[in-house]
């Protein structure tokens, strides 16, 4: 519907990452040689996470952080500061929010294409020198930006030429496999990691953004029994996301498929027939099989695994193998599913590859 402007090649969190990474790594010897460092604006829509992923790498690395949005700033002296009077001279006293010890640290100026133009034209020698009239940035400090694309419904100051070029450009897109992996680590509710990977379509950016589904699914987390709340869970998917995502929620619950067996289910079965897979057989062996339930039952386990680092014991091991041979399970599921656990540097999955079964299957489908 819309036009919308970006810039820079199109990558998930996990390609972000590595380039800021790269990038800051190669500031890191500018800054050593006396040249000039290139700050990093990340484009993209609404809720997918771009702030989210700058703190996460801050914290993540122990890095300094600092945060402005220069939408807030009313005036110039918000950007660069109050004068003051050094004997016979004026000078700036930079914000509060500028940092005043060595990094390493990030910078972050959030949304800055919402900010008024004349903010725009401040930040331009920011960018380009790391500093602004009588202040500085410490060393080590980085500095990375987040917009929302021109030429769409997003209320945005255009960037021109002199303003892109001082900066290097990437865009972050939404990535089902990559947001089931960090929903997995960050605990979301596991039902709502279901409903996104049996309903991807209602990521639509508009009111339903990945942003607003952990809203809801942190607000609903508290509820065991959905079904018994019905109610109560349409309003709060109402107060956060569009009527068409909302409505699929409820189907999903009515449907009981917000009761699909969980990847500890599966691990831990005391009676893996009984407690596995009579209930997996009973909810996608229909007419026809419910290969999309299926599917993200296999693309939950293999997250589940490769990010326990803790060995599976014998039983483990030996309902996982269960698992793997269920006869209604798509070949090409079974074989992506053992390929993901075999390849992913688990030593303990290895054993996998022992079972004579589970051997050839891999052997045959390579």
């Amino acid at each position: 519907m819309h036009n919308y402007q970006y810039y820079g090649t199109k990558v998930n969190a996990g390609e972000l990452k590595a380039f800021i990474q790269h990038i800051f790594q190669t500031n890191q010897v500018l800054e050593g040689e006396g040249k000039r460092k290139s700050p990093i604006c990340i484009w993209g829509r609404h809720g997918i996470g771009k702030t989210e992923i700058v703190e996460n790498l801050a914290r993540q690395n122990g890095y300094q952080y600092a945060y402005i949005a220069p939408a807030q700033f009313e005036e110039m002296g918000d950007l660069v500061g109050m004068p003051a009077i050094e004997g016979e001279r004026t000078v700036f006293r930079a914000p509060a929010w500028v940092p005043d010890a060595p990094g390493p640290g990030i910078l972050l100026i959030d949304d800055v294409n919402r900010a008024d133009e004349r903010i725009l034209r401040g930040i331009m020698q920011l960018l380009q020198n790391h500093e602004l009239i009588s202040w500085q940035l410490p060393p080590q400090w980085q500095i990375i930006l987040t917009a929302n694309p021109d030429g769409g419904d997003y209320s945005v100051t255009p960037m021109d030429d002199a303003m892109l070029t001082r900066m290097l450009h990437v865009t972050l897109e939404f990535d089902l496999k990559t947001w089931v992996q960090w929903a997995e680590q960050n605990e979301v509710d596991a039902r709502g990691i279901n409903f996104v990977l049996l309903y991807p379509e209602i990521i639509t950016g508009q009111r339903t953004t990945p942003r607003t589904l952990v809203q809801f699914f942190e607000a609903i987390k508290s509820i065991k029994d959905l079904s018994a709340n019905l109610g109560l869970v349409r309003i709060l998917a109402d107060s956060c996301l569009d009527e068409q995502s909302a409505t699929a929620f409820i189907s999903f619950v009515n449907h009981n498929l917000s009761d699909l067996i969980t990847p500890e289910q599966i691990c831990n079965a005391q009676d893996f027939e009984k407690e596995v897979f009579l209930p997996f057989q009973k909810m996608v062996v229909k007419q026809p099989i419910r290969v999309d339930i299926i599917a993200a039952l296999c693309t939950r386990l293999a997250n589940y695994l490769l990010q326990d680092a803790q060995s599976l014991s014998p039983a483990q091991l030996n309902n996982l193998k269960a698992f793997l041979k269920i006869d209604f399970i798509p070949n090409d599921i079974r074989f992506t599913l053992l390929k993901d656990l075999t390849s992913g540097g688990q030593a303990g999955l290895k054993g996998l590859l022992a079972d004579v079964e589970l051997g050839k299957l891999l052997l045959k489908q390579m």
